[in-house]
C-alpha cells in the first residue's frame, strides 16, 4: 500500500528536505507531493500566535481542500535579546513576506549593539500532520523541536535559506548556511521535527 502526502508549502527547499528525510527514515510507500502537483486552493494567512497554531491551520486547510494527508510546518527564529522575536513573524520581519535579505539586514541592525555573549537564539519548528477521516473526523499530530545557537555579525555561507547565514548552531564556528544539506538535516529544528513525524507518516502506508 502506498500513500500520497501533501507538503503544504511553496518552498522548494522544504519540499526537497522532507523528501530526503522520509527516504532516510525508511518510510516506504510514502509519496511526498508539493503544492504544484495538486489543484490550487485558497491558502489562509498565517495569523496564529504560535508556530503550532500556524502549522496546524495550514495542514487542516490543505487536507480539507485536497482530501490528502497533509503536512505543514511553521518555523522561525527566536532571539533572546529581542524577547523571543521575530518568532512567528520571522518570514516577514522586515515587512514583505519572504524577503530574506531585508530580514537579515533588519535583524543584524537591531542587534548591532548586543555583545557576543548575549546573542543567543534558537530556530523553532512546529510540524503538523492532518489525515482526513470518515465523516470529517481528521486525525492530527503536532510536534515541536528547537535548535539552539548564537547569531554572528555578518552573513556567511551559501547553503540554506532565511536566517541560516547568521545562525551558528550550538555557538560553533560554522553557520547553518555553511553546513552541507545532510549535516543540517541531522541536527536542524526542521530535521528533528520531520524525523519525529516520519513514524506517523509510515503508518499511512500500512
Amino acid at each position: 500500500m502506498s500513500a500520497r502526502v501533501l507538503l503544504a508549502t511553496r518552498n522548494a527547499k522544504k519540499l526537497a528536505e522532507l523528501r530526503r528525510i522520509v527516504a532516510e527514515a525508511g518510510a516506504a510507500g510514502i509519496e511526498i507531493v508539493g503544492m504544484a502537483e495538486v489543484e490550487p486552493f485558497d491558502e489562509a494567512p498565517e495569523t496564529g500566535a504560535t508556530f503550532e497554531e500556524n502549522a496546524l491551520a495550514k495542514a487542516r486547510d490543505a487536507a480539507k481542500a485536497t482530501g490528502l494527508a497533509a503536512v505543514a510546518d511553521d518555523s522561525g527564529l527566536t532571539v533572546a535579546a529581542l524577547n523571543g522575536m521575530p518568532g512567528v513573524l520571522s518570514a516577514r520581519w522586515a515587512g514583505a513576506h519572504g524577503d530574506d535579505e531585508a530580514n537579515l539586514r533588519l535583524l543584524l541592525g537591531q542587534l548591532a549593539d548586543v555583545p557576543d555573549e548575549r546573542r543567543d537564539a534558537a530556530f523553532v519548528c512546529a510540524v503538523a500532520l492532518v489525515v482526513p477521516g470518515v465523516a470529517g473526523a481528521a486525525s492530527e499530530v503536532v510536534l515541536r523541536r528547537e535548535w539552539p545557537g548564537t547569531l554572528v555579525r555578518q552573513p556567511r555561507g551559501d547553503n540554506g535559506f532565511g536566517y541560516d547565514p547568521i545562525f551558528a548552531p550550538g555557538g560553533g564556528d560554522r553557520t547553518a548556511a555553511e553546513l552541507a544539506p545532510e549535516e543540517k538535516d541531522a541536527v536542524s529544528h526542521r530535521g528533528q521535527a520531520l524525523r519525529a513525524l516520519a513514524p506517523h507518516l509510515a503508518e499511512l502506508a500500512r
